[in-house]
């Protein structure tokens, strides 16, 4: 019994020891993957992981906060230890779906609302907010961070092949929003309920008119078409 109980102190004080005292189980190498627009050396960076020390107490979430406070472009990132000597970063990140002119600037917008960077440049496939509502009867009910959510609802929800064509979406109110395609064509979306139906309905419609530039889908069980 008492030659048991050594042999399982000693084990534990070995296990111990290789975890956090010998050199066999530290970290030596820092992966990055899953970027986009973000570089690996600048996830690398941000993450800042200790090289060197035992890779057992490595703070992976600590890590994780530090990425997304210092690189608001991400939107989730999983720190995975790779061992014997590796620490694996999984990042995803942020897509925009609107964008805010600013300047000569653009402030990019995620699905969620999450004003996440500014870019000089637009990225292309990614409408602009054109906010309008001064004047609007319900300007005071909807104020413009209400209609911005609203905008990004509507962008979101947008098929995949319309949300490339789309260049600018206008609010006048909540309920008066117009969407400006490429090639000059129109769209007169309403408010932001019933998204996908309209959505589903303004594919049909320029598959059937492909050549019409004025489309309303603000009743999509009703959709309408004009222009040649």
């Amino acid at each position: 019994m008492l030659v048991c109980l050594v042999a399982a102190v000693l084990l534990a004080a070995g296990v111990t020891w290789a975890l956090y005292g010998s050199s066999w189980l530290r970290v030596e190498k820092v992966t990055a993957s899953g970027t986009q627009v973000l570089t690996p050396e600048q996830v690398l960076t941000a993450a800042a992981v200790p090289v060197g020390a035992p890779l057992v107490s490595v703070d992976t979430d600590e890590i994780a906060s530090r990425l997304r406070g210092r690189l608001p472009r991400i939107d989730s990132v999983d720190v995975v230890r790779s061992w014997p000597h590796g620490i694996a970063l999984k990042v995803t990140e942020r897509k925009p779906v609107l964008l805010i002119k600013k300047d000569a600037e653009f402030v990019e917008v995620d699905a969620s609302g999450v004003r996440f960077d500014t870019v000089r440049q637009a990225p292309g496939g990614v409408p602009v907010l054109e906010l309008a509502a001064e004047g609007s009867p319900s300007a005071r009910r909807f104020d413009g961070e209400r209609l911005l959510r609203e905008a990004v609802g509507i962008a979101g929800s947008l098929p995949e092949a319309i949300a490339k064509e789309t260049l600018q979406i206008k609010v006048r109110s909540y309920d008066s929003v117009v969407l400006e395609l490429t090639k000059g064509r129109t769209v007169v979306w309403g408010s932001g309920e019933l998204g996908e139906a309209k959505g589903r309905a303004l594919t049909a419609l320029l598959k059937a008119s492909p050549k019409a530039d004025h489309f309303d889908v603000s009743v999509p069980t009703a959709p309408a078409v004009s222009g040649s």
